[in-house]
């Protein structure tokens, strides 16, 4: 039985090593402001969640504390939407963002006319490393 390779989705961007080192500034700058900005969000909600658990017990809560609760999470949720503008401003350059934490993105690409991923980390100086696209970060190679 002969199994067909899946075409790739010509109506998307792939970008050729060049053109995705070209686009690293950018990327990167992006990918900063996520990973600090992810960075700081888990902190505060890990503070909130804290703090929300040291209260329980009590059952009738200040009104300081409840106002205090509710500018927290409202500070979250302005944060979240920070996010998420972030990464729609990746996928809008046809990138994906793998793990906010560590700032992983993908760029897809065509390699002898097959569709896989060219694999970047924050902090790596280029885009050096490719996957197939049902493989992750951890089956990446070197390009």
């Amino acid at each position: 039985m002969n199994a067909t390779m899946p075409q790739p989705d010509l109506s998307k961007k792939f970008y050729t090593v060049e053109e995705a080192n070209r686009a690293l500034p950018l990327v990167r700058a992006i990918v900063r402001d996520i990973v600090g900005l992810y960075g700081e969000v888990r902190t505060r909600r890990e503070r909130l969640s804290a703090i929300e658990r040291s209260h329980m017990a009590v059952p009738e809560r200040s009104d300081a504390f409840s106002e205090e609760v509710e500018d927290m999470e409202n500070s979250l949720l302005e944060d979240f939407e920070q996010l998420k503008e972030y990464v729609d401003e990746l996928s809008n350059l046809g990138l994906e963002l793998k793990d906010p934490e560590t700032g992983l993105v993908d760029f897809p690409s065509l390699q002898d006319g097959q569709e896989v991923r060219l694999c970047w980390q924050y902090g790596e100086d280029r885009v050096g490393h490719v996957h197939d696209i049902e493989q992750g970060f951890e089956d990446r190679r070197t390009i």
